[in-house]
């Protein structure tokens, strides 16, 4: 069964090949293939961004991780929310390659290291400005960087999840028109939540400085994973 989706990339090769016929006819063989290239271009760039999917389910209020509380009294500016910024953006190729390479430049530009090591404590959020830092730190900074290069801080929000060993994890959710996806210092793959194999806990509140529950039944205490 042929998607939405599919039905789009189909339109755009399709949309291709009546313009290389018709500039064949009119200006000769090399302006057709240029347009034919610039086309199949764009369809390639569509077909790279994920499949729609449906996000990930709020369902009430959730207690925040106090790393994170702590963390907002030092930078309140990375925790408020503005409601007048969108909840979700809309996912573009040029956005897709922003994304995925600030995920990228952060996994492996920061150093890996548990804040008990880092900082002496169990739990710490920090935004890794000495290039080290665990899991929320990899996510803070993604965050940063992302809105530095225009995103909406709305539509990124810090999330807890229990990962593959059964342990307190923090990755980055993005809110798009496709469906969240996680940004995580695991993978250098942005992917839909669902297919991450992780248990998703909680996620903070696109509406106030709070936290929302996504269902998982068990809810750690502290995200301590590198």
């Amino acid at each position: 069964m042929t998607t939405g989706f599919g039905r789009q990339v189909k339109r755009v090769l399709a949309g291709a090949a009546v313009i290389a016929a018709a500039l064949i006819s009119t200006q000769g063989g090399e302006a057709a293939a240029q347009a034919l290239a610039a086309h199949n271009l764009a369809a390639h760039n569509l077909a790279a961004l994920p499949m729609p999917s449906a996000g990930a389910p709020d369902l009430g209020h959730a207690r925040p991780i106090a790393g994170w509380v702590e963390f907002c009294a030092r930078y309140a500016s990375e925790c408020a929310v503005d409601p007048s910024e969108p909840a979700q953006v809309t996912l573009t190729p040029r956005l897709w390659q922003t994304v995925t390479g600030i995920n990228r430049q952060v996994n492996t530009s920061v150093r890996a290291v548990t804040d008990q090591e880092h900082w002496g404590v169990p739990d710490r959020w920090d935004l890794a400005e000495d290039g080290a830092g665990d899991c929320e730190d990899f996510q803070l900074l993604k965050r940063k960087l992302l809105a530095q290069a225009g995103l909406p801080r709305r539509a990124m929000r810090m999330t807890v999840v229990i990962d593959e060993k059964g342990e307190g994890h923090a990755v980055l959710m993005l809110r798009t028109d496709r469906g969240d996806l996680v940004l995580d210092n695991k993978t250098s793959a942005v992917l839909p939540w669902h297919r991450t194999g992780y248990t998703f806990i909680k996620r903070e509140s696109q509406d106030a400085t709070a936290w929302v529950s996504l269902g998982g039944a068990t809810a750690p205490t502290m995200t301590a994973n590198r």
